[in-house]
């Protein structure tokens, strides 16, 4: 007995001279689950355990640990440095995970750390820091360290980082420790919140699906609510205010000594149950013979705590009247809010939701709307990965949702019976794709469909308001207030108003815009009420007026055509195509084809336009609408020269007689003279060179008699580039010189410049520099500027022989390049000209070799038609080279 006290004694003296004192780094560590283990493992355990301890005393000691003492599975380290202790745990973890261990059940052991001031005694210590240690400990799960703010601030070891997990109340300390997780190379990082501690109170709800993007929107918000006390999330129904002002919330929990407290006004059954629903929220009871708006409001006095007020626009008035008392009681009090209307409180700052991003794909990586299909199309299917194929039909699903999160996640639940291509093919019904549906106890019945989501605000809209959203239903676009007065035919200033603040529509520079969800609902009810004819037929009105303003001044005078003016209304206009060729009215259908001509040709859309054409021509024999001749004429003419872009040459010829026929009928010299005009072009490209001459000359002849001569100028370039092909080049020049007046005084056909791009060609065979940069230069500008493109990439292709002839065989190589992409992108060849471009193509090839050359060419088609223009026309005058005569003596 006497033997074993001295030996004991001898351990505890031993063990005290070893003790580190002063700034004492201490560690605990336990096994996590070791009684389940214990019974997993029976007899096995206790080897377990033993080896165990094993790896842990090597590795704490060999890092310089002193043992104070070991109970179980549990032992307590002290060190005097804390970067030896810290780095001491991460070997630990990674030996404990290169063991082989029985059963194949490793022990999962939880680390804590923390540094502070103590002096050993009799072999332990005795200070309020081991205890804090040990708390750190408990909170740890198996696998992962933790430390305090103390550890992080002396250590700095390569490799190891901390993640900040916020402030925590550790058991039995009033005060919050700032607690770090140490990541390294070889260890766990995912792990849930720290265990067994008193976190900072929060009611905030468990999202069941992962959170997408949203980065920057948490900044900003975040941002807001450190200098503002009320904040409003506004934005329609669907856009995600919820979702994001929950996931900022719960990272804002630290923030807020008191808590951050969530709750959601639409399960108020009415106005006056607004306060009872935050007071559940609070954990508060009603007082008998108290209002509750009192009980909460003595509730919040001097704290600091977050409000989180879900679906503000339930009951607006009386929540605004409850936010501003609680605003007026407690200073410490913040308000973030959500709701589709603002509630007009002094103080409030409107924060409007922007829809998922939108990036297509071919950027690094795709934007948040389609990342959150990709999710949810990976979960639908079972854990198997959306293949790369699949990404462009996802991200014309998520455009035609608008990047409204909770349209795509009701559409992402079609995947699981849809593939992404057959999704992507039924977007031009969204409330069909979205009205899917999901299970009833996962989301409130008003998040169900979209269908449902929207008609929450349109039932409270006014009359006047309904209507003006119905009405708008039928734009594709933004508008404009005046379009919008247009459409209402009366002050539209009240209900706009009205459908911004409810979020019904977006308020942006361009105007106004209505998410597409919101149209296709608005589109339904728009044919339920009956007005969808008259509402489609003043959109086709505008339509007409607004590819006419295309064509002339503010005063109703003609102006150079450009067809950038048309790129904006495009999707209108087809809009209207889509009504006329359908319920509304042929002839003005044909009208807006008309206005259409050039841009379809100019944009690679020559199959579209001929597809409305015959559509439009079906739509007034089925609806026996009288069109005049001289308009027939007209249809018929713009489809021959579509089908000529095409290359549809029978076609071509085919609709040339109609549009002949209709318009002798219609007695119209100017316009027979027009379609005449177009007949040489087509046997000029299939080789009839001497018939395109003489129908060319003829139209000319009777252009002039007829006193048209300017509606015979296709005719004119078409004879000039066949003047040019044979190398006739100064009858070509004649011919054009006298047509530049008929080109300046034609607003239609001056803007594409077709005289100089001529001149241009011909001064190149003549090998005059000078004359083809200037004529080149002047087409090529006009051409870009106007929005003429398949004319501007057949410019880039002269202006590369241009450089090629002047001793610039890299950049003709970009250019060539660029031109031939251009070709490609729309649709279009090179007709007469291609031997032409490959002659010198090949002569370009033969300087630079074959490396060199596809290079550069290859450069220049990955520029778009403006940036390779910009390079073409910054190619310097020939007559400003060092090599011009201008700079040589005799």
């Amino acid at each position: 007995m006497i033997a074993r006290l001295a030996r004991k004694a001898e351990v505890l003296v031993s063990v005290a001279m070893h003790l580190p004192s002063g700034l004492v780094t201490f560690l605990f560590t336990d096994i996590e689950g070791s009684t389940r283990l214990a019974r997993m493992l029976g007899a096995q355990y206790r080897s377990m355990l033993a080896d165990h301890r094993d790896v842990l005393g090597v590795a704490f000691a060999g890092a310089g640990g002193a043992r104070v003492s070991v109970e179980g599975d549990s032992l307590f380290y002290a060190f005097r440095d804390a970067a030896a202790a810290l780095a001491a745990c991460v070997q630990a973890q990674r030996d404990l995970l290169a063991r082989e261990w029985p059963g194949g059940h490793p022990p999962r052991v939880r680390m804590g750390l923390h540094t502070g001031p103590a002096e050993p005694y009799h072999g332990e210590y005795a200070t309020p820091v081991v205890h804090r240690a040990s708390r750190i400990a408990s909170a740890a799960h198996g696998g992962q360290v933790l430390c305090s703010a103390a550890v992080v601030g002396a250590v700095r070891l390569p490799g190891v980082t901390f993640a900040d997990l916020g402030l925590h109340r550790l058991r039995g300390f009033d005060d919050r420790e700032r607690l770090y997780q140490v990541v390294a190379p070889g260890l766990a990082r995912e792990f849930p919140r720290p265990r067994g501690v008193a976190a900072v109170a929060h009611n905030l709800p468990v999202p069941v699906t992962d959170f997408i993007g949203r980065g920057a929107e948490q900044r900003d918000l975040r941002a807001l609510l450190e200098r503002q006390r009320l904040v409003v999330v506004l934005g329609p129904g669907g856009a995600g205010k919820t979702r994001l002002a929950v996931e900022l919330a719960a990272g804002l929990v630290a923030d807020y000594p008191d808590g951050v407290w969530f709750a959601d006004f639409a399960t108020a059954a009415d106005a006056d149950l607004v306060e009872v629903c935050l007071a559940d929220a609070l954990g508060l009871r009603p007082e008998p013979g108290r209002p509750v708006l009192d009980t909460l409001a003595d509730h919040i006095t001097g704290q600091r705590l977050l409000l989180v007020l879900d679906t503000c626009d339930a009951f607006p008035a009386a929540v605004a009247a409850l936010i501003g008392r609680l605003l007026a009681r407690g200073p410490g009090v913040t308000v973030l809010a959500t709701s589709r209307e603002p509630l007009g409180l002094l103080g409030e700052l409107i924060w409007r939701i922007p829809p998922l991003g939108l990036q297509p794909v071919g950027w690094k990586r795709p934007g948040d709307a389609v990342t959150l299909l990709i999710r949810r199309a990976e979960a639908a299917r079972g854990g198997r990965p959306v293949a790369a194929s699949e990404l462009a039909d996802l991200a014309r699903v998520a455009a035609a949702m608008d990047g409204l999160p909770l349209a795509l996640e009701l559409a992402a639940a079609r995947l699981r019976v849809f593939s992404a291509a057959q999704l992507a093919a039924r977007v031009h019904d969204v409330l069909a794709v979205t009205d899917a549906g999901v299970s009833a106890a996962s989301v409130p019945a008003r998040h169900r469909t979209m269908d449902t989501t929207v008609d929450w605000s349109y039932r409270t809209l006014p009359a006047a308001a309904a209507r003006l959203l119905r009405w708008l239903s039928v734009f594709a676009g933004p508008v404009d207030l005046a379009t919008v007065e247009m459409v209402l035919g009366a002050d539209p200033v009240g209900p706009v108003t009205t459908l911004v603040d409810k979020s019904l529509l977006q308020a942006d520079g361009a105007g106004f815009r209505m998410l597409d969800p919101i149209r296709s609902y608005a589109g339904r009810r728009l044919e339920q009420a009956g007005e969808e004819r008259i509402a489609r037929n003043r959109h086709v009105a505008w339509c007409r007026l607004a590819a006419r303003q295309a064509y002339l001044d503010a005063d109703g005078r003609p102006v150079t055509l450009s067809l950038r003016a048309l790129d904006p209304i495009a999707d209108e206009l087809r809009a209207a195509l889509r009504w006329t060729a359908s319920e509304g009215s042929a002839r003005a259908g044909l009208s807006i084809a008309g206005a259409l001509d050039q841009w379809w040709r100019e944009r690679g859309l020559a199959r579209e336009g001929r597809r409305w054409l015959r559509l439009l021509y079906d739509r007034v024999v089925g609806s026996g609408e009288s069109v005049p001749d001289a308009e027939l004429a007209g249809a018929y003419h713009v489809h021959s020269v579509l089908a000529g872009v095409d290359g549809e040459y029978a076609e071509e010829m085919e609709f040339s007689r109609r549009a002949e026929d209709a318009a002798y009928r219609a007695d119209d010299p100017a316009l027979l003279v027009r379609i005449l005009s177009g007949r040489g072009a087509p046997l000029l490209d299939v080789g009839r060179i001497d018939a395109a001459e003489r129908v060319c000359r003829d139209t000319i002849s009777l252009a002039t008699r007829e006193g048209v001569a300017g509606d015979a100028l296709f005719a004119v370039y078409t004879l000039a580039e066949l003047l040019w092909l044979r190398s006739d080049l100064d009858a070509a020049a004649t011919l054009l010189a006298n047509a530049r007046p008929l080109e300046a005084g034609r607003p239609v056909e001056r803007g594409r410049r077709t005289v100089d791009m001529i001149l241009g060609l011909v001064a190149l065979k003549r090998r005059d520099l000078v004359a083809a940069h200037e004529h080149l230069v002047v087409a090529l500008r006009s051409r870009v500027v106007n929005g003429f493109l398949s004319r501007a990439g057949e410019t880039l292709g002269a202006m590369a022989v241009r450089c090629s002839l002047g001793g610039e065989p890299l950049l003709a190589a970009r250019l060539f390049g660029a031109a031939q992409a251009a070709r490609a992108r729309l649709k279009t060849s090179s007709g007469i000209l291609g031997p032409y471009w490959v002659e010198h193509e090949a002569a370009v090839r033969g300087v630079l070799g074959d490396a060199v050359f596809d290079s550069a060419y290859a450069a220049g088609s990955a520029l778009t038609i403006e940036k390779a223009a910009a390079v073409a026309l910054a190619v310097e005058h020939p007559d400003l080279a060092m090599s011009s005569a201008r700079f040589t003596t005799a």
